[in-house]
């Protein structure tokens, strides 16, 4: 194992690097990682970056994990930061960003990396992702490949809201998405520095989105890929109930689609999702921490607008492209209004 500060550069060059971000999560290693390394190595290389953690994860990777690359970070940087700063400093062909709560399959790798051999069009993809609990279903964050709506909200194939579905082959086939989630990522490396890196702006939740999005902006595609498939536990750092997450996933999405969205869309569709958000917060105030949920979006809208002029002056050095892989309707609507509950009850409204 090595153990680097950002002082020094590291000049090993792989394909693959498989990047595990840690942050306290010393409980999460110990129960993933050994499967990560099983099925990751010798094919790729197995690294963790470990930002600022209190919890003795640095030193129990020493113990028990000599294999694995480990780079220290002087402070928590958030999952953005943590990760420009880990990638900067690893040379290879591939990214795997993969979260520390994810348990992988035999053989997750080699679809993925032959497939993105094969397609130099490709920028980015994304393995199933099943719940680690219920393993018969797609998992919250990521299921078959994310999408969004006409008025940027984010879903997947698999999960509409809190709705998943199980997986009975439904979502078999390799087809290009909008976003895929940073739960396990494959990206290419030039890739990712030449769109900018995740947006540190954001911090955590919703930056690989972004990041989605502007490899779209360059003309590259996100793919997912059925035959590699992973199991992910979520909520490993915020709770689904977290008033935190309210506040990061409202004011998140506000921000992205500000960066990314073509002129012609930008001032309607923020316009309508301001008014939606106030909707959700009155909803929210029934529930349970509905008064925190409701304070944290708020605090979403305050932080918008103080942040509005950064993402502008962020979206000039974008050559926006036309959003391919968008649902033409309102998923809000076809759920609550239609109740439908899976993706293919939705195929007739995505445009090419």
């Amino acid at each position: 194992m090595e153990t680097l500060t950002f002082a020094s550069q590291l000049n090993a060059l792989t394909k693959t690097a498989v990047v595990i971000l840690n942050w306290n999560g010393k409980d999460w290693l110990s129960r993933f990682l050994p499967t990560v390394i099983l099925h990751s190595q010798p094919e790729a290389e197995v690294w963790v970056a470990d930002n600022g953690s209190s919890d003795g994860s640095v030193e129990w990777l020493s113990m028990h994990h000599p294999s694995v690359h480990v780079l220290c970070l002087e402070k928590n940087w958030g999952f953005a930061g943590g990760y420009n700063r880990a990638l900067t400093n690893i040379d290879a062909q591939y990214f795997v960003l993969l979260n520390s709560d994810v348990e992988v399959s035999e053989g997750w790798l080699t679809p993925i990396i032959q497939y993105m051999d094969q397609n130099d069009s490709v920028g980015a993809m994304q393995p199933k992702i099943k719940s680690y609990y219920q393993r018969e279903k797609f998992e919250y964050a990521g299921g078959a490949g994310g999408y969004m709506d006409k008025w940027g909200y984010m879903f997947c194939r698999g999960r509409i809201f809190a709705e998943t579905e199980t997986d009975i082959g439904q979502y078999d086939d390799i087809r290009d998405i909008f976003w895929g989630s940073g739960a396990a990522l494959f990206v290419r490396s030039n890739l990712y520095r030449e769109a900018g890196e995740l947006d540190e702006d954001l911090f955590a939740h919703m930056e690989e989105i972004d990041l989605c999005w502007r490899i779209q902006h360059l003309g590259y595609r996100i793919v997912y890929h059925p035959a590699s498939c992973v199991y992910h536990v979520g909520g490993g750092t915020l709770s689904m109930g977290s008033p935190m997450k309210t506040y990061l996933n409202f004011r998140n999405n506000l921000l992205l689609l500000t960066r990314n969205l073509p002129a012609n869309k930008l001032i309607p569709i923020i316009f309508t999702r301001l008014c939606l958000d106030g909707l959700a917060a009155l909803s929210m105030l029934p529930g349970t921490k509905g008064i925190q949920h409701v304070i944290a979006i708020f605090k979403a809208h305050i932080q918008y607008y103080l942040r509005l002029p950064a993402t502008l002056k962020k979206r000039r050095n974008l050559k926006i492209r036309k959003s391919l892989h968008v649902y033409n309707g309102s998923i809000v609507y076809e759920y609550y209004i239609k109740k439908r509950t899976t993706f293919n009850q939705l195929q007739s409204g995505f445009g090419k």
